[in-house]
Protein backbone atom coordinates (compact mmCIF):
# COMPACT_ATOMS: atom_id res chain seq x y z
CA UNK A 1 0.00 0.00 0.00
CA UNK A 2 1.20 3.09 -1.27
CA UNK A 3 1.63 6.22 1.26
CA UNK A 4 0.58 9.09 -1.00
CA UNK A 5 1.04 13.03 -0.37
CA UNK A 6 -0.40 15.96 -2.22
CA UNK A 7 1.12 19.22 -2.18
CA UNK A 8 -1.59 22.16 -2.72
CA UNK A 9 -1.28 25.52 -3.32
CA UNK A 10 -3.30 28.49 -5.01
CA UNK A 11 -3.64 27.82 -9.03
CA UNK A 12 -1.62 24.49 -8.94
CA UNK A 13 1.68 26.36 -11.44
CA UNK A 14 4.10 27.75 -8.61
CA UNK A 15 4.58 26.02 -5.19
CA UNK A 16 3.08 22.95 -5.32
CA UNK A 17 4.03 21.59 -8.84
CA UNK A 18 7.96 22.62 -7.48
CA UNK A 19 7.29 20.51 -4.41
CA UNK A 20 5.58 17.88 -6.43
CA UNK A 21 8.60 17.38 -8.35
CA UNK A 22 11.40 18.10 -5.48
CA UNK A 23 9.86 15.68 -3.35
CA UNK A 24 9.65 13.13 -5.64
CA UNK A 25 13.00 13.55 -6.59
CA UNK A 26 13.89 12.98 -2.97
CA UNK A 27 11.55 9.34 -3.23
CA UNK A 28 13.32 8.69 -6.35
CA UNK A 29 16.74 9.03 -4.85
CA UNK A 30 15.84 6.87 -1.71
CA UNK A 31 14.47 4.34 -4.07
CA UNK A 32 10.61 4.81 -2.67
CA UNK A 33 8.56 5.58 -5.85
CA UNK A 34 6.88 2.27 -5.28
CA UNK A 35 6.13 3.36 -2.03
CA UNK A 36 5.19 6.52 -1.99
CA UNK A 37 2.25 8.38 -4.33
CA UNK A 38 3.20 12.50 -5.19
CA UNK A 39 1.32 14.73 -6.45
CA UNK A 40 -0.12 18.22 -6.65
CA UNK A 41 -3.03 20.70 -7.27
CA UNK A 42 -4.47 23.85 -6.27
CA UNK A 43 -7.68 25.31 -4.57
CA UNK A 44 -8.64 27.35 -7.73
CA UNK A 45 -9.44 25.92 -10.97
CA UNK A 46 -7.54 29.07 -13.57
CA UNK A 47 -5.06 27.50 -14.41
CA UNK A 48 -6.11 23.46 -15.27
CA UNK A 49 -3.92 21.59 -17.57
CA UNK A 50 -1.43 24.33 -17.27
CA UNK A 51 2.46 23.75 -17.28
CA UNK A 52 4.16 25.03 -13.83
CA UNK A 53 4.74 28.51 -14.39
CA UNK A 54 7.98 29.72 -16.38
CA UNK A 55 9.96 30.83 -13.59
CA UNK A 56 9.16 28.46 -11.20
CA UNK A 57 10.29 25.64 -14.19
CA UNK A 58 13.50 27.42 -14.55
CA UNK A 59 14.15 27.57 -10.81
CA UNK A 60 13.65 23.72 -10.83
CA UNK A 61 15.86 23.31 -13.53
CA UNK A 62 18.68 25.16 -12.34
CA UNK A 63 18.46 22.68 -9.06
CA UNK A 64 18.11 19.82 -11.25
CA UNK A 65 15.21 18.39 -11.87
CA UNK A 66 12.12 19.06 -14.95
CA UNK A 67 8.63 19.99 -13.44
CA UNK A 68 7.50 20.88 -17.27
CA UNK A 69 5.73 17.15 -17.67
CA UNK A 70 3.29 18.62 -14.76
CA UNK A 71 -0.10 20.22 -15.17
CA UNK A 72 -2.31 22.16 -12.90
CA UNK A 73 -5.48 20.55 -11.35
CA UNK A 74 -7.97 21.24 -8.73
CA UNK A 75 -8.21 19.81 -5.59
CA UNK A 76 -11.02 17.44 -5.40
CA UNK A 77 -13.73 16.13 -2.94
CA UNK A 78 -12.00 12.21 -3.57
CA UNK A 79 -8.69 13.42 -3.08
CA UNK A 80 -9.54 13.30 0.29
CA UNK A 81 -10.06 9.50 -0.02
CA UNK A 82 -6.88 8.84 -1.67
CA UNK A 83 -4.25 10.69 -0.11
CA UNK A 84 -2.42 10.71 3.53
CA UNK A 85 -0.94 13.98 3.15
CA UNK A 86 -2.77 17.01 1.95
CA UNK A 87 -0.13 19.41 2.18
CA UNK A 88 -1.10 23.32 2.50
CA UNK A 89 1.77 25.80 0.89
CA UNK A 90 -0.13 28.64 3.01
CA UNK A 91 -3.06 29.48 5.72
CA UNK A 92 -5.17 30.66 3.06
CA UNK A 93 -5.23 27.38 1.43
CA UNK A 94 -5.42 24.90 4.30
CA UNK A 95 -8.25 27.70 5.59
CA UNK A 96 -9.62 26.28 1.84
CA UNK A 97 -8.99 22.50 2.25
CA UNK A 98 -10.63 22.87 6.14
CA UNK A 99 -13.70 23.64 4.87
CA UNK A 100 -13.64 21.14 2.59
CA UNK A 101 -12.72 18.51 4.62
CA UNK A 102 -15.12 15.49 4.95
CA UNK A 103 -15.61 14.19 8.74
CA UNK A 104 -14.27 10.86 7.91
CA UNK A 105 -10.84 12.35 6.89
CA UNK A 106 -8.38 10.75 9.00
CA UNK A 107 -5.09 11.80 7.14
CA UNK A 108 -2.84 14.88 7.99
CA UNK A 109 -3.84 18.07 6.50
CA UNK A 110 -1.89 20.89 7.79
CA UNK A 111 0.82 23.56 6.31
CA UNK A 112 3.38 21.69 4.59
CA UNK A 113 6.21 23.11 6.35
CA UNK A 114 4.68 22.74 10.05
CA UNK A 115 3.82 18.99 9.16
CA UNK A 116 7.30 18.38 7.84
CA UNK A 117 8.69 19.89 11.15
CA UNK A 118 10.17 22.73 9.25
CA UNK A 119 10.75 26.06 10.88
CA UNK A 120 12.52 27.76 8.96
CA UNK A 121 14.38 30.86 10.55
CA UNK A 122 14.10 34.00 8.53
CA UNK A 123 17.21 36.05 9.30
CA UNK A 124 15.63 38.98 7.89
CA UNK A 125 12.90 39.71 10.50
CA UNK A 126 13.64 36.61 13.07
CA UNK A 127 10.25 34.83 12.68
CA UNK A 128 9.90 31.41 11.99
CA UNK A 129 8.64 30.56 8.82
CA UNK A 130 5.47 28.42 8.57
CA UNK A 131 4.10 28.77 5.13
CA UNK A 132 5.49 29.04 2.23
CA UNK A 133 5.20 32.81 0.26
CA UNK A 134 3.31 32.57 -3.29
CA UNK A 135 6.49 33.80 -5.66
CA UNK A 136 3.94 34.60 -8.48
CA UNK A 137 3.43 38.51 -8.06
CA UNK A 138 7.99 38.38 -7.48
CA UNK A 139 11.10 38.19 -9.13
CA UNK A 140 13.22 35.09 -9.63
CA UNK A 141 14.56 35.92 -5.36
CA UNK A 142 10.64 35.05 -4.87
CA UNK A 143 10.91 31.67 -6.52
CA UNK A 144 14.90 31.18 -5.30
CA UNK A 145 13.18 31.45 -1.34
CA UNK A 146 10.11 29.52 -2.34
CA UNK A 147 12.08 26.45 -3.86
CA UNK A 148 14.68 27.02 -0.26
CA UNK A 149 11.94 26.21 1.93
CA UNK A 150 10.50 24.09 -0.22
CA UNK A 151 13.79 21.85 -0.49
CA UNK A 152 14.58 21.79 3.23
CA UNK A 153 11.15 20.78 3.98
CA UNK A 154 11.07 18.18 1.21
CA UNK A 155 13.98 16.37 2.77
CA UNK A 156 12.20 16.45 6.16
CA UNK A 157 9.12 15.54 4.94
CA UNK A 158 11.15 12.19 3.40
CA UNK A 159 12.62 11.91 6.87
CA UNK A 160 9.31 11.96 8.87
CA UNK A 161 7.03 9.76 6.41
CA UNK A 162 10.04 7.40 6.31
CA UNK A 163 10.47 6.56 9.75
CA UNK A 164 6.66 7.05 10.41
CA UNK A 165 5.90 4.43 8.04
CA UNK A 166 8.69 1.96 8.87
CA UNK A 167 10.44 2.71 5.03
Amino acid sequence: MKISVLFICLGNICRSPTAQGLFQYYVDQANLADSILVDSAGTGSWHEGEAPDSRAQLVALNKGYDISHLRGRSVESNDFLSFDYMLAMDDQNLYFLENMKPDNYHGDLGLFLKIANNRVEDCSTDNKIMQVPDPFYGDSAHFEKAIALIDHGSKNLLAKIREKHDL
